[in-house]
């Protein structure tokens, strides 16, 4: 049999896709995946910050074959040199490549932005799929504790969490990680509301199905949609919290070369030498536009609403 061109096994494949009678759940379900791809990539700006968030995490990944210097190499010879003559972006105040410092920097505060939606996320689910589920007292008390959470602002509460532990990159995901939750908790609680009425909800519970099987199963699956657009959105906030407890001296500490941190330590030369507060503000800048382009593009796709 003589092999299929390249462009035949594409339109084969596109074609296989776009069925409208699927021959497995398999082919439906790559079929709607394949079509979600389709619906985000004609946003032009979701796919603006699609681009971005990769390039700024290949970017980070690759710092060590990227940076031109080792990031707390200090040179005071070359303080406050402006950038070019070997240092891209320019040095700071004891003489360390900014660019060099900007990708190791990367490295920390998207790092510490993943580490927190790994933490939120399944527990905000979780919460409010049991809460929505389950109902009487176990919602009620669940909300509750949410409510809480939700009285005070997120860097307030996130600074009192910081203050109570030691400075420092673990304690600072671990109080962004305890203000973030409870916004997807709601969001999960109204879509269990939604969903637990439904047929095929009943029909399983009629098969003798336990209820936690019923939340893990049928439930969950429902709110994930939803729960990652918020997730998407919510991202430009956590980088913003994360830099701002660097900032105020309660997150990374020096000399780990931390976004909000290197804006904190340039603060007193941001007239002089402008270079070594902005690079880092670009680059927060970039990362939190970027997210909020992507979670809004995704909005449109995964949120039946905007369908």
């Amino acid at each position: 049999m003589p092999p299929v061109p390249e462009a035949g096994a594409a339109r084969f494949t596109r074609a296989w896709l776009l069925t409208d009678a699927p021959a497995s759940r398999s082919q439906a379900a790559w079929g709607r995946r394949y079509q979600a791809w389709l619906a985000f990539r004609r946003n032009p700006l979701a796919m603006v910050g699609l681009i971005v968030v990769l390039t700024m995490l290949v970017l980070t990944l690759a710092a060590p074959l990227l940076a031109t210097h080792d990031p707390g190499f200090q040179d005071l010879t070359r303080r406050l040199a402006p950038p070019g003559g070997g240092h891209l972006l320019g040095t700071d105040e004891l003489g360390r490549d900014v660019w060099s410092r900007l990708l190791y920097g990367g490295r920390i505060t998207l790092g510490m932005v993943i580490a927190v939606v790994l933490l939120v996320a399944p527990v905000g689910l979780i919460v409010g799929c049991v809460a929505g589920y389950a109902g009487g007292w176990a919602d009620r008390l669940l909300m509750r504790v949410t409510d809480v959470f939700l009285a005070f602002p997120r860097l307030i509460l996130a600074l009192a969490f910081v203050a109570a532990m030691k400075p420092g990159v673990e304690s600072a995901v671990i109080a962004i990680a305890l203000t973030a939750w409870p916004p997807y908790a709601r969001l999960a609680r109204a879509e269990t509301l939604t969903v637990r009425r439904t047929d095929y909800v009943a029909a399983a519970r009629m098969t003798g199905a336990s209820g936690p099987r019923i939340v893990l199963r049928h439930v969950l699956p429902m709110c994930l949609p939803s729960l990652v657009v918020r997730v998407t959105l919510d991202m430009s906030s956590i980088i913003l919290t994360a830099a701002g407890l660097g900032f105020l001296g309660l997150g990374a500490q020096p000399p780990l070369p931390e976004w909000g941190t290197m804006i904190a330590t340039a603060r007193r030369f941001i007239l002089e030498q402008w270079w070594v507060a902005l690079m880092p503000g670009i680059a927060i800048f970039t990362a939190s536009l970027a997210f909020n382009l992507l979670g809004d593009g995704l909005r449109d796709v995964l949120d039946p609403k905007q369908r």
